[in-house]
């Protein structure tokens, strides 16, 4: 072998992926800085999460979740609040597979957005359940990929 000739070594694909997720996201760190905020990091929140379940989903079921700001800014005020609906039920469902998919034991799905969120709201406190399994969603979804890709 002369100088310029060098063994090259097999690849080797890394077993956690290359950026980490955020898997810090809670139901009173969203109500205390929303607070703080004037309601934009709710609008935070929720872009994460629309962006996450792309990341981690999107090449085993080939589907996109609209971004939030677009559903929130365009979207919503159009039809009169009935997109928001459709893109939480779809967003819970998809996280719900992806959890599914993984392994990961946690009931989570659309159902969980149509119980708590909207039935749940004439008890008060239902959405905020459905917002804190959400998040809880996401962190556990987020821990598997930053972990297993």
């Amino acid at each position: 072998m002369s100088q310029f000739e060098t063994q090259q070594q097999p690849y080797v694909p890394s077993p956690a992926p290359v950026g980490q997720l955020n898997t810090s996201r809670s139901l009173l760190k969203l109500i205390l800085l929303s607070f703080i905020t004037f309601g934009i990091y709710s609008i935070v929140f929720y872009s994460g999460i629309s962006t996450d379940i792309n990341i981690v989903a999107s090449r085993y079921d080939g589907k996109r979740t609209m971004h939030f700001c677009l559903l929130i800014f365009l979207v919503t005020p159009f039809t009169l609040g009935i997109g928001a609906l459709v893109w939480n039920h779809r967003l819970a469902g998809r996280m719900g597979r992806e959890l599914q998919r993984r392994g990961v034991q946690y009931s989570f799905d659309s159902g969980t957005f149509w119980l708590w969120s909207v039935l749940g709201a004439m008890i008060v406190v239902g959405p905020f359940v459905y917002i804190h399994k959400l998040a809880k969603a996401s962190r556990l979804m987020n821990q598997h990929y930053n972990t297993h890709g």
